[in-house]
């Protein structure tokens, strides 16, 4: 059984008595041990494998704590328990109960949502102020819908003084694209969380007790979903010292204020920290200490061997510092896997990580761009899905925007138009277009809305005559869109050749394949390579041309290697949208965000540019998370250390000419004497609250 690995204190939480109980689990303090633990107690208890939900922060996570149960009962009890993040649970729920949906992610829906903005015009308003762009308000409303419960058209002017008078506008954008998305059957990763609050609140959930990992990172939509659900018994397990998603919608409160909302509730705290030496912890709690105590804590620590205090490192300039930390590194005996360079910036990764490559120390990247982000994997993985759903209007709208002359607007019309034309099937469309004197929908009108007369003539297919394409291509009814131009012509004849070889394919790899060696594929592939080394006069360097072709090409052979893993295109096209950004690219020494790091451990940890304006990054703490958000950021970084921590910063940036201050957790953790520098910086922090 779990139970007798347990501490006192890890027992006591994990038989808590059915109810409401909040677990309070500081880093290193065996929070998984007790979560499973906790589910082996229930099951012991004669509670059924699927009436517990366990509900973690990455399916990683999940995994883990599910294939430790299947150790201690059997494989089949652990594989009965619904565990997963949010987004994946409510994904499978929502599947189970044949709901008709098609997950895409939001950097997608983007594409979509200019589609829908683009066709209306502000001008006429005679506002002062400027609208926003598009992709500002998609991620606007995507923080709204996470944030809080309120009116849309209230929150807005509450958070940005001057938009009132676009703020219709908005709506009807909005409003469209919500339409539009429930017409295809479109849902973000919001989307599932609303629609499974819906059918919790429809329907009796099975689910007896709900467990809850990095509770303290809960946003308002999560929240919302857990009391939709309202299980008899909660298991809630986070540390207030940890809540670091304030920019994306999280919520400190829902934890601070647990003992309110449920007067019953019992509260435990785990003291013991397995991971971090005596002199790393301390130096973490000495600075978390300067933010308020919600719930009160004293770490101990029981790692009792002799340890090496975290040691400063100054630096005059910039890559000086990342410089001298690869050497460092190359001397160093810890393993590459065991090491970790932690910043709060993307702008710190590039730096380091050319040092490293320059020392000819592998390494790896995760928290910034994600390999699923890469264009060129993007574009593989839409021609994949329209193969899967040819309904998919998301995924076309992208392979079309690298047309020369089509647009995501044009691309939008074009798909319409082959819907249209095969019936609600677009390669129906393609293949056997029905007969039609104009397939391309009419655009409305709305002064008001920013609606304006637009009207879509069709164009004469003779135009492009002169091509040499065969005729029965030149015929189809698509080709009379009257904004399609000979370039934009050429990409769909090579696109409709590339489905028509794909038609017969049905292994995800052999999809994959093909596609990587299509001329449509190819002419993308160009075009990235070509824009990604484009010099300032214009001219394309051959050489970075070429190491891009090279890079490329790699990421097709990973994409490949992934997709030979699964035996149908659709369960492996899902598996890379809801689990893509928990991959990594490459091995060696991990360089990661503060936010990738979190539920990590290495045995030596670097935490770099603890400059003033990077660490704590003021500008971001103005915007809501506070200067207590960019403290708790620093506490997970230096709590990620078992062993070695070493904390620098540079004095210098000799390439943008900015000279930096020391970062304020160094004064708070006792590295560098208070001066009137720290002075300065407290002042600072002062303007940044008010």
């Amino acid at each position: 059984m779990p139970l007798s690995r347990l501490n006192p204190e890890q027992l006591e939480a994990a038989k808590a008595p059915f109810g409401h109980n909040l677990i309070i689990a500081s880093a290193g303090t065996g929070k998984t041990s007790t979560i499973v633990g906790r589910i082996g107690y229930l099951l012991s208890c004669g509670i059924d494998p699927e009436e517990i939900l366990l509900l973690t922060f990455t399916n990683k996570a999940a995994s883990e704590m599910v294939e430790r149960i299947a150790g201690y009962f059997s494989r089949d009890v652990a594989s009965r328990i619904e565990a997963g993040t949010f987004h994946a649970v409510s994904y499978r729920w929502l599947k189970k109960k044949n709901r008709a949906i098609l997950l895409k992610q939001p950097g997608e829906l983007k594409t979509l949502f200019r589609s829908v903005y683009d066709k209306r015009q502000f001008h006429h308003l005679g506002a002062e102020g400027q609208p926003f762009s598009a992709n500002f308000l998609y991620d606007l409303f995507s923080l709204y819908q996470n944030a809080t419960l309120e009116d849309f058209a209230e929150w807005l002017p509450k958070r940005h003084e001057g938009q009132e008078p676009f703020i219709d506008i908005y709506l009807d954008i909005i409003r469209e694209f919500q339409e539009t998305k429930r017409e295809y059957g479109f849902v973000d990763f919001n989307d599932l969380l609303i629609l499974m609050r819906e059918e919790a609140k429809q329907a009796v959930l099975p689910f007896k007790e709900v467990l809850i990992d990095e509770y303290q990172d809960t946003n308002e939509l999560q929240g919302s979903l857990i009391d939709a659900m309202a299980p008899p018994s909660l298991f809630c397990v986070g540390d207030y010292d940890q809540s670091i998603y304030a920019f994306n919608g999280a919520n400190i409160h829902i934890i601070g204020s647990f003992t309110k909302k449920f007067p019953d509730a019992k509260v435990f705290t785990l003291t013991k920290n397995y991971r971090s030496t005596a002199p790393i912890l301390s130096l973490a709690n000495r600075v978390i200490e300067y933010n308020e105590r919600i719930y009160p804590k004293k770490l101990e620590v029981v790692r009792n061997r002799e340890a090496a205090s975290p040691r400063l490192l100054i630096f005059d300039n910039l890559m000086q510092q990342y410089e001298t930390i690869a050497q460092t590194i190359r001397r160093s005996t810890t393993p590459h896997p065991q090491i970790a360079v932690i910043f709060r910036n993307n702008a710190s990764a590039d730096g380091i990580e050319a040092m490293l490559r320059e020392q000819n120390i592998p390494c790896r990247r995760k928290g910034g761009r994600s390999f699923f982000d890469a264009k060129e994997v993007k574009a593989a993985l839409d021609i994949a899905t329209l193969m899967a759903n040819p309904k998919d209007m998301m995924a076309f709208i992208h392979i079309f925007e690298y047309a020369k002359g089509i647009g995501s607007a044009t691309a939008k019309e074009l798909f319409e138009g082959l819907m249209a034309l095969g019936e609600e099937n677009m390669l129906e469309g393609i293949f056997h277009p029905k007969a039609m004197t104009n397939p391309f929908r009419a655009r409305t009108t709305n002064y008001q809305l920013g609606l304006f007369d637009h009207p879509t003539q069709i164009g004469s297919v003779s135009r492009f005559s002169h091509m040499g394409l065969e005729e029965r291509f030149l015929a189809h009814p698509i080709l009379k869109h009257p904004a399609l131009n000979a370039d934009g012509v050429r990409f769909i004849h090579h696109f409709f050749k590339l489905v028509e070889s794909l038609k017969t394919k049905r292994q995800p790899a052999a999809i994959v394949r093909t596609i990587l060696s299509s001329s449509t594929y190819g002419f993308i592939v160009e075009q990235l390579a070509a824009k990604r080394s484009l010099l300032k006069n214009g001219e394309i360097d051959e050489t970075k041309k070429s190491e891009s072709m090279d890079r490329i090409r790699r990421k097709g052979v990973l994409l490949v290697q992934l997709a030979g893993a699964y035996n149908t295109l659709e369960k492996f096209i899902n598996a890379m949208v809801l689990g893509g950004g928990e991959l990594s690219e490459g091995e060696g020494v991990n360089l990661l965000t503060v936010h990738a790091s979190k539920g990590l451990e290495f045995d030596e940890v670097y935490v770099i540019d603890l400059m003033d304006g990077r660490f704590p990054n003021r500008k971001l703490a103005s915007q809501g998370g506070r200067i207590e958000e960019e403290r708790r950021l620093f506490y997970v970084a230096v709590t990620r250390a078992k062993n070695l921590l070493y904390l620098s910063y540079a004095k210098y940036d000799s390439y943008k000419d900015i000279h930096f201050f020391p970062s304020q957790f160094l004064y708070e953790a006792g590295l560098l004497k208070k001066d009137q520098t720290y002075e300065k910086l407290k002042a600072l922090e002062e303007v940044v609250e008010e």
